[in-house]
């Protein structure tokens, strides 16, 4: 499975941003994909996840602002971020969930959040 995410950049607090990541190859083999974040020092964390079927999980963190979907037609999931906040700055990360537990990541976007 590969993972070719796109979108980031820089955004001023209050802004928006959608980033979105387009899986190909095995793709069947998952049965989930989501969006991670990193920050220097720090561990990488889960943002929002979805399932095949739809259900999404999210960082307590960003509840309410943040919306991850997925186009089934065209194997991509997105990540829309509102409301940005500094400390949302960070790497976001794709994830892909195989069935048997293995992860697969695609390359890290930068989202930064500042005036």
């Amino acid at each position: 499975v590969q993972l070719q995410a796109c979108g980031g950049g820089l955004v001023q607090p209050g802004g928006s941003l959608r980033v979105s990541c387009a899986a190909s190859g095995s793709i069947f083999t998952l049965n989930g994909m989501g969006w991670y974040r990193q920050v220097p020092g720090k561990q990488r964390e889960l943002v929002a996840t979805i399932t095949n079927g739809g259900s999404a999980l999210y960082a307590d963190s960003v509840k309410g602002r943040f919306t991850i979907s997925r186009d089934n037609a065209k194997n991509t999931v997105y990540l829309q971020m509102n409301s940005l906040k500094p400390e949302d700055t960070g790497v976001y990360y794709c994830n892909g969930h195989r069935w048997d537990g293995y992860d697969y990541w695609g390359h890290g976007t930068q989202v930064t959040v500042s005036s």
